[in-house]
């Protein structure tokens, strides 16, 4: 009941501010008819705009090669939005058994019951670990106790929320109108030392990185020389940066992480690009 309380004092300012489509009052059908505010699991049901699912979804970059998960899936829209406007397969995970046959339901009469599957089912329970996208409206505390879990994911799983965020793990962009969400891209663990090995072959050269969530920092040692690295920034799985050599030449490392091994290109500004390795210490 806690969430619930905290929950009706949310939902009435969300209320006055969000723009509903009208179909938010016409669902369920001659077997369940789900009414917005009605009590679920530490949340209510307030359904997300059509027009703010189809945002989230193309700014997930969501395409037939997708795998969604909808964490509480409520009436299937965004499952459903996912498959039959992008072509992606989906999965979403609804506690209301009820509300998870309407949201099946719809979705066989969307066309797309081949591509969406409704799981009755929790959230902290089912497994949504192969996903490639991952979408919710849940409430703050909620979206904090997933979090651990969203970051154990595959780098470059691509998140979505509708109205809240996840804390101090800030996201990578928002979305302002026509309510607030938010998107984030889980990045790979890079923190650490790394030994490269290509880069400058006659000097040992160690790559020390610091990070918080996407955002890093560290410092590039080559021989006895040591640098901070310029403009870093990690997508996903993607890691670039520059420095400048004792040469004074400028270069652009770009790096695929994977676990304990990192791959790529340092491009150099004078000359060419040089294929790089390394491995964490």
């Amino acid at each position: 009941m806690k969430h619930f309380k905290i929950w009706l004092t949310i939902f009435g300012a969300l209320f006055a501010l969000n723009t509903f489509a009208q179909n938010y009052f016409e669902g369920g059908d001659d077997k369940y008819k789900p009414l917005v505010g009605q009590e679920g699991k530490d949340v209510i049901w307030m359904p997300t705009s059509n027009e703010l699912v189809a945002i989230m979804l193309k700014t997930a970059k969501v395409t037939p090669n997708d795998l969604v998960y909808d964490l509480g899936s409520g009436d299937g829209r965004i499952a459903i939005a996912a498959a039959k406007d992008f072509g992606a397969r989906a999965i979403g995970i609804e506690f209301n058994p009820e509300m998870a046959a309407l949201a099946q339901r719809n979705a066989d009469r969307s066309g797309v019951g081949d591509r969406v599957k409704i799981i009755n089912g929790d959230i902290f329970v089912e497994d949504f670990s192969k996903a490639t996208v991952v979408t919710m409206y849940l409430l703050p505390d909620l979206n904090i106790s997933l979090r651990p879990t969203i970051l154990k994911m595959k780098p470059g799983t691509r998140v979505t929320s509708h109205a809240f965020n996840m804390g101090d793990w800030e996201p990578d962009s928002e979305i302002d109108s026509p309510t607030k969400a938010f998107y984030w891209v889980v990045p790979a663990r890079i923190e650490g030392d790394w030994v490269i090995s290509g880069m400058e072959p006659q000097n040992k050269t160690i790559l020390k990185l610091s990070q918080h969530y996407q955002k890093v920092g560290g410092t590039l040692q080559i021989g006895s020389n040591s640098q901070p690295i310029l403009n870093p920034k990690l997508d996903g799985a993607n890691l670039s940066f520059s420095y400048i050599d004792r040469s004074k030449t400028s270069h652009l490392v770009k790096l695929a992480v994977n676990n304990n091994e990192i791959k790529g290109i340092d491009k150099s500004s004078g000359y060419y690009d040089t294929e790089i390795t390394g491995k964490r210490r």
